[in-house]
């Protein structure tokens, strides 16, 4: 298992990760197959379906784009989840993560698929944006992935890679991470099921709390 003391950056996803929010994914998204006579997913079904870029993820769910373009139906979801946003709260454990870490001397920082403007403003409305130094996502809402957005934040960060690691919940997560040139932990309790990540090789643990015990 991974030792934080190895590392003094830590860079999070927030999606999934920090804000739980699969489960209104799930929500929003079943709105829209039931107005549309599709089958609707349970949260489990879900977890084994998800996927980046979601344009793939909208491809399982049956959409055909031929008649619906990717561009309308993922911003018709876009903002179908804006507009109840707020109904997602923090993983319990978050606050007090974040705190432990900081208390430790870590620089903390975000890297999400989230569009940058809402990002900034979710981490905000729920109390946690002063914990972060650097917080990066993308100039669009389409979730294409995040790699290119992780390398600046990399660049900016300006440390040696080997200090830094990545704390996400899916396999993006752990694709980008070795794209970068970095470590990373993944948590099966967000976007992908504990299946789907185990076979990545990459280091798990079942709670925020098991980091505070790595410390």
């Amino acid at each position: 298992m991974i030792d934080l003391k190895n590392y003094s950056h830590i860079i999070w996803d927030w999606n999934g990760t920090l804000l739980n929010d699969a489960w209104l994914c799930v929500d929003v998204m079943n709105g829209m197959l039931k107005e549309r006579g599709m089958p609707l997913k349970t949260l489990e079904e879900y977890r084994e379906i998800f996927d980046f870029p979601v344009k793939d993820y909208y491809s399982k769910l049956g959409y055909d784009f031929s008649k619906e373009p990717f561009d309308e139906v993922g911003m018709e979801f876009i903002i179908r989840y804006n507009e109840r946003q707020g109904e997602a709260k923090l993983h319990p454990e978050v606050q007090e993560v974040l705190k432990c870490i900081s208390s430790h001397g870590f620089s903390q920082n975000i890297l999400s698929a989230r569009e940058q403007t809402e990002l900034i403003s979710e981490t905000k409305s729920v109390d946690i944006f002063r914990y972060f130094e650097l917080i990066r996502g993308l100039d669009d809402h389409y979730a294409h992935g995040k790699t290119d957005v992780g390398l600046r934040l990399v660049g900016e960060i300006a440390a040696p890679k080997v200090k830094m690691l990545f704390i996400g919940d899916t396999r993006h997560d752990a694709e980008v991470a070795a794209e970068l040139g970095i470590d990373c932990i993944l948590i099966p309790h967000g976007h992908q099921s504990e299946l789907r990540l185990l076979p990545l090789g990459v280091p798990l643990i079942h709670s925020l709390n098991d980091l505070i015990e790595l410390l």
